[in-house]
């Protein structure tokens, strides 16, 4: 990926040299002064970057860093995730603390990475590696409030993702989507991305009449599977309706698993049964969508601690360690909003 290109959707990294990490320290300077985060702040985004990148390349296997903007009240920061399948650490409060170190060097750069961000969160497991998620916001600007957050990956080979997701509160209704174009490349991108325009243009209505809408909006394109969740902290519910092969599971507060009812059909296409379906959502339970390049096996139960991170540590996670490289693939995960 060149340092002058960081598309809105973001840019994923393959890191496993320093010329990798400095052309993602360059990209990241550059988008960070491409939205106007001031020369010093950019200057604090490139120590951010450089750390990151240094850990993928001593430390990690198969490390990539994801780099792209991120907006919320008419403020932009920029958003790194580092993922890596390397030896993981045992404790990352201990890990850190300024001085520790496995590698004989000075061990800053956990401590460092966590003061120049305006956000940090991180979960590691040993044999499991790492995931590091940071928000570099202009100085003064506190990073927002994160009920949910998504990450989607093309297919091997291809620079186009067919699979997407998006979220809005619409009149109060806090909503969800993931959808995965049939196919793969561009044809499969288009109809994602007619997917996310008619979710984002969509009236302020349940799930299920959300979904119709979708359908409706996508007859020009091949189609897609799309799901529709809404959270509903005030009752305790969450409502869903799904068309085609996207997963939704609730994780419970204790760790229990509650897979959600998709039905077959394409959206665009033919005239499918659409239902909407209203599940248990208490205070604490997490919503993970997502597409068949996700592989449904995984076990929450093998990633102690996992569901008390972040909603973007959650989705690296998954998509990192259950996410099939012959498919496009993303995964979102929400939770009560505050």
């Amino acid at each position: 990926m060149s340092a002058e290109t960081v598309p809105a959707a973001g840019a994923w990294f393959r890191v496993e040299s320093g010329s990798a990490a400095s052309a993602a320290r360059r990209a990241a300077e550059r988008l960070g002064g491409q939205l106007g985060l001031g020369a010093n702040r950019v200057a604090e985004l490139a120590i951010v970057t450089a750390e990151l990148t240094s850990n993928l390349v001593k430390h990690a296997q198969e490390g990539v860093l994801l780099l792209r903007p991120v907006r919320a009240d008419g403020e932009a920061g920029v958003e790194l995730v580092a993922v890596d399948s390397g030896p993981g650490m045992a404790d990352l409060t201990v890990s850190s603390r300024d001085g520790h170190s496995t590698t004989g060097t000075l061990g800053i750069g956990l401590g460092a990475i966590a003061r120049q961000a305006t956000w940090f969160d991180a979960w590691s497991r040993v044999g499991k590696g790492t995931v590091t998620t940071v928000q570099v916001w202009p100085k003064g600007v506190p990073a927002p409030s994160i009920w949910s957050a998504g990450l989607s990956r093309p297919i091997t080979g291809e620079q186009i993702s067919g699979d997407g997701y998006a979220v809005r509160v619409a009149e109060g209704r806090h909503q969800t989507l993931v959808c995965d174009g049939l196919g793969h490349g561009p044809l499969a991108g288009a109809a994602a991305d007619a997917a996310l325009a008619a979710f984002r243009s969509a009236p302020a209505v349940p799930p299920a009449a959300v979904v119709q809408h979708l359908h409706r909006s996508m007859s020009h394109t091949r189609g897609a599977a799309v799901a529709v969740a809404e959270l509903d902290p005030a009752a305790g519910l969450l409502r869903y309706a799904g068309i085609g092969n996207i997963a939704g599971v609730v994780l419970g507060p204790d760790d229990g698993r509650k897979g959600l009812v998709s039905l077959p059909g394409i959206a665009g296409h033919q005239r499918p049964v659409i239902r909407e379906y209203d599940y248990p959502f208490p205070a604490g339970a997490t919503l993970v969508m997502h597409s068949d390049g996700v592989v449904d096996r995984w076990r929450i139960e093998d990633y102690p601690g996992l569901t008390g991170r972040s909603p973007l540590v959650v989705a690296a996670t998954l998509l990192r360690d259950a996410g099939i490289r012959r498919d496009d693939a993303c995964v979102l995960v929400a939770r009560t909003p505050a």
